[in-house]
């Protein structure tokens, strides 16, 4: 399953009684019904370790960008009607400023030790709490409560799968807690924001920025009220687009299959 097609329904599996295994390209599993599928005696897997490093990048990329307000800077000095540049057009630092990550899972830790290189500290929320030597590794200091990472943070990074408990994790009162200062960015599912809040604490400036790589739906309608704001940077979900992570991926799904088709121990299974 490569971007969510074929779109796997009952009908599909009932008209494939020797399937044994969805191999799916990506981490998330958002798009497929795994109780459904396991009730077919279908195993499913995805390739995790391909991605991590990628999707990080991206990450730190929407952060860098929308800190320093990177793609307006490309607007002014291509624009032919710029005559001048500016001196009081400035964007905010990452360096030594606070990073809360939540969901710290393959792709958080790895956002986490790049952070680290840009002297943030660094906050996280997860379902469970990282080993100590490995918080120690980046740093990171681990907030069982989100809101008391949303109150300190000045970029709030969602890096979390999507289920039923973390749709719309963010919304108007977790947007509320958060400074006026900070900025928002998300590199894990478009509905893990409530995009109606999102819009609203754009316009009012509850909150300085957003960087999305995702989006719901994906592309949004083109008169999307977040396609108006010169507050926000969106980019077509690609965390995982890179030439190497693709192959990456496609190499990880087949492993997983092959090993799950020849009764082996399956590598990433969902």
């Amino acid at each position: 399953v490569f971007e969510g097609r074929p779109t796997i329904d009952r009908e599909l599996l009932e008209n494939l009684p020797n399937l044994k295994v969805i191999g799916n390209s990506g981490v998330g599993v958002d798009h497929l019904d795994l109780k459904m599928i396991s009730n077919f005696g279908v195993k499913v897997t995805n390739t995790p370790h391909a991605v991590a490093d990628p999707t990080a990048d991206i990450g730190m990329a929407l952060m860098l960008a929308s800190a320093r307000r990177l793609v307006e800077g490309c607007q002014i000095a291509v624009s032919p009607d710029t005559k001048y540049f500016a001196v009081d057009w400035l964007g905010v630092e990452v360096t030594r400023t606070t990073l809360g990550i939540i969901g710290m899972g393959n792709i958080g830790y790895r956002v986490a030790q790049r952070a680290r290189a840009f002297n943030m500290r660094i906050l996280y929320h997860n379902r469970n709490r990282r080993r100590k030597e490995e918080e120690e590794a980046v740093g990171a200091h681990y907030c069982e409560k989100m809101e008391d990472l949303l109150q300190q943070s000045d970029f709030v990074m969602l890096v979390v799968n999507l289920t039923p408990e973390t749709h719309k994790l963010i919304g108007k009162k977790e947007l509320g807690l958060m400074k006026p200062t900070a900025t928002l960015i998300n590199i894990s599912r478009g509905a893990a924001i409530d995009q109606d809040a999102l819009v609203e604490a754009l316009q009012n400036k509850v909150i300085r920025a957003a960087a999305l790589d995702v989006t719901y739906p994906e592309p949004l309608p083109r008169d999307h009220p977040l396609l108006q704001l010169n507050n926000i940077i969106i980019t077509p979900h690609i965390g995982t687009a890179t030439v190497q992570a693709i192959c990456l991926m496609a190499e990880e799904a087949i492993a997983n299959m092959l090993a799950a088709l020849n009764g082996q121990p399956i590598p990433s299974e969902v």
